[in-house]
């Protein structure tokens, strides 16, 4: 196989491919054989068709299928002697092929280069959480006026699965603790990225951007449509939505590719589970400040 990349951009390449000899010839033959198993050509039994009739009838057939098996298979056997990560299905053109020879072009794009570095022995701000008195009269009266009662006593309480006020206390200053715990927990996390992410300059990908904001325009409608709002309404504001999810969904895409680089430096696995992964070993290394 003969591999010539010529590299178009920080995001995308065109790969130049070429195979010949027994690989192709053979691919020919178990294609032709397969065929000969299952032809139906008049005045032959299946597989008993002699190969020039078959040439005849299914050389156009056969052609194709070969296409259609080797392509993807020496495509395939190119990116990984190359080492290349590919983002997207490739755009493959300029192909040839006869009984020995096979060459296409193959154009695809590519997770860029990111310089990052110094991600480790990050500070991190954590404060202490407390909840006050206020904070809990406050989600108390909340619940009295959403639930229209005069008085929060321990009948009320009960209503809501408490014994008495003072356990119903005890489960809000729970909610409201766990609810600063998880903000500060992303303020942490954000931060945390935003820093490491200072000063990157680098080309994000088309088509990640564009299957990233698809897949948040998904989510949006099914949210949308949730609140019951109507289908009809939900298309017709498609391009406004749009035009609000674009930023975010450049934001993700940075930020993936910012924490798949870390991840490679790292050895940590690339797949679903990555960037929680990577994010967990950050706050591993950073430089912990707790302030009271």
């Amino acid at each position: 196989m003969k591999t010539e990349i010529n590299k178009l951009d920080s995001t995308k390449c065109e790969i130049n491919i070429a195979v010949s000899g027994e690989l192709v010839k053979n691919k020919f033959e178990a294609v032709f054989s397969q065929v000969s198993k299952e032809a139906k050509v008049p005045g032959f039994r299946p597989g008993k068709a002699p190969r020039d009739v078959l040439e005849k009838h299914y050389a156009a057939a056969v052609h194709e299928q070969v296409l259609k098996e080797l392509v993807p298979d020496v495509y395939n056997q190119a990116i990984e002697e190359q080492k290349l990560d590919v983002i997207e299905l490739p755009q493959i053109s300029e192909v040839k092929l006869d009984r020995s020879n096979l060459s296409f072009k193959a154009t695809v794009e590519v997770t860029p280069e990111v310089a990052v570095k110094d991600y480790k022995n990050k500070k991190i701000n954590f404060k202490a959480i407390s909840v006050s008195g206020e904070e809990i009269k406050r989600q108390i009266d909340s619940v009295k006026e959403s639930r229209k009662a005069e008085i929060v006593d321990d009948k009320f309480c009960r209503s809501l699965g408490y014994p008495d006020v003072a356990e119903f206390q005890k489960a809000v200053e729970r909610q409201i603790f766990i609810t600063k715990e998880n903000q500060q927990r992303a303020r942490i996390e954000n931060e945390l990225i935003e820093d490491i992410m200072k000063g990157l300059e680098f080309k994000l990908p088309q088509g990640l951007v564009e299957r990233q904001t698809q897949d948040n325009l998904r989510q949006t409608k099914i949210d949308l449509a949730m609140k019951g709002i109507p289908r009809d309404k939900i298309e017709e504001q498609e391009k406004l939505l749009l035009e609000g999810i674009a930023p975010e969904a450049k934001k993700q895409v940075r930020v993936y590719l910012v924490l798949s680089q870390i991840a490679k430096k790292e050895n940590i696995a690339i797949d679903d589970h990555m960037p929680r992964k990577v994010i967990e070993f950050l706050l591993r290394e950073a430089d912990w400040q707790v302030s009271l």
